[in-house]
């Protein structure tokens, strides 16, 4: 039984100054849990200090959206939980937009019990 699907969301090459902007990363957010139909609860964000990047995560009724900017290397991760079915969000495309990621690579990871063992998992 898959209980939900997350999506690991890894950017480079991405502009430096929209990485260190806190309210642009808000806005990207925004977009996901607007276009996608989620539920927001609350959020907590976090900016560091001088060329530092930005964290963020929003609690959802479906779970939870993150990131985490890395100025300093031009890197951008995400991370988007959800325990209902949810169309795919055109992560390429919006982020290469968004925060100029010259590349974007999106793992799908289905959550749940598996008929098959996983290596490292119960005897």
């Amino acid at each position: 039984m898959i209980v939900g699907t997350e999506w690991l969301i890894e950017t480079t090459g991405c502009d430096p100054d929209k990485l260190r902007d806190e309210s642009l990363l808000r806005i990207v957010l925004g977009r996901v849990v607007s276009e996608l139909g989620l539920v927001p609860i609350d959020s907590v964000w976090h900016k560091f200090p001088g060329e530092g990047g930005v964290t963020g995560m929003i609690a959802l009724t479906e779970s939870h959206l993150a990131c985490h900017t890395y100025p300093e290397h031009g890197i951008a991760t995400f991370n988007l939980y959800c325990c209902r079915t949810r169309p795919e969000w055109d992560w390429q495309a919006n982020l290469t937009e968004l925060i100029g990621a010259a590349s974007v690579r999106v793992t799908r990871v289905e959550r749940g019990s598996h008929e098959a063992a996983v290596a490292g998992g119960d005897a």
